[in-house]
């Protein structure tokens, strides 16, 4: 799954701290999430999502061969 996290994060001015104190997470879970290593919650992804104004399927794009 990718996502387009580190785009909206440095477009909105926030470093990687910032996100995580809004979205409750560790800055390592926002390092992990914006290189690709880990997957979100679906609440992680819906708090993510919200904090930059977005839907899921906005900041959180999956590849067409995991869907199947």
């Amino acid at each position: 799954m990718n996502n387009r996290l580190k785009e909206l994060r440095e477009k909105a001015l926030m470093t990687q701290e910032e996100l995580a104190i809004r979205a409750g997470v560790s800055r390592q879970t926002i390092i992990s999430l914006e290189k690709g290593r880990y997957n979100p919650s679906i609440t992680l992804a819906y708090k993510l999502s919200r904090i930059f104004g977005l839907s899921i399927e906005e900041v959180f794009l999956l590849n067409e061969t995991e869907g199947k």
